[in-house]
């Protein structure tokens, strides 16, 4: 049965349950509340079969997205880079990522993370797709990155968005579209607020699941399903139905990703 609307959930680990039980149950979750499309990007060379083996299981609603999530960005980074690249070769993919920069956890790694970061948008670039960005205290180095790399082949998604709206209307500006998750509705975090002042035709949902669950769930495991809470706070904030938001945001999403 063809669902009454369809959400789009842009970022999502759900793999990490994947070749079990709990996947499928998750997964039905999802189709309960019209959340029909996931895109799971890894994050190292050992998360790419658990996404493969979940995208295999649930092709019609599983999309791959592959990278070298920066707080893998070790010593090894080129080696891990090489694995990473070869699975690009040899499996179908819809965007590179999640990648970008993270000086939440480790400073020290930053000119590396950068190396990291121009190496996958070079095949980004190459291969025709978008990028997934993660941004973690690395808004003013991400931005000159991309302000280096910028040309009419660089767009994609600023993954779990949390800056200010100056630094919205920059991302924007560069060609990005905002990927909105659970901390939307968390009251003191002042997202909503951002939120409100971005036209939709700039937002995309997503979950980062098993992270970030929104309100009611914060501090529990996130799941995909959850989107649907994310959705309404969305469309509430633009005042508008949940229907005409899932049809905006996976519109955006499709526009981004090919499919």
């Amino acid at each position: 049965m063809t669902p009454i609307y369809q959400l789009t959930d842009t970022h999502t680990h759900i793999y990490y349950h994947a070749n079990s039980a709990h996947l499928d149950v998750q997964l039905k979750n999802c189709f309960d509340k019209n959340i029909t499309r996931l895109f799971l990007p890894n994050v190292d060379s050992k998360s790419i079969q658990p996404v493969f083996d979940t995208v295999s299981a649930y092709p019609e609603n599983c999309f791959a997205m592959l990278g070298l999530h920066p707080c893998s960005v070790k010593a090894n980074y080129k080696a891990e880079l090489n694995v990473i690249e070869n699975a690009i070769g040899n499996h179908k993919i819809y965007a590179i990522g999640e990648i970008g920069l993270d000086l939440y956890w480790d400073k020290s790694t930053l000119d590396i993370q950068k190396d990291a970061f121009r190496t996958q948008v070079k095949w980004a670039k190459e291969l025709g797709l978008p990028i997934d960005i993660h941004c973690r205290e690395a808004f003013d180095e991400i931005f000159e990155l991309l302000d280096e790399l910028k040309d009419d082949k660089l767009f994609g998604i600023f993954h779990c968005f949390t800056g200010n709206l100056e630094q919205a209307h920059r991302a924007i500006d560069l060609g990005f579209t905002l990927g909105i998750g659970g901390v939307v509705t968390y009251k003191k975090a002042g997202l909503d607020h951002i939120v409100k002042e971005i036209d939709l035709k700039h937002i995309v949902l997503e979950t980062d699941t098993p992270y970030l669950a929104p309100v009611p769930f914060r501090g529990k495991e996130n799941e995909s399903a959850y989107l649907y809470y994310i959705a309404e706070k969305v469309a509430d904030l633009h005042q508008i139905s949940i229907e005409k938001l899932a049809e905006i945001t996976t519109n955006n999403s499709k526009k981004i990703f090919g499919i």
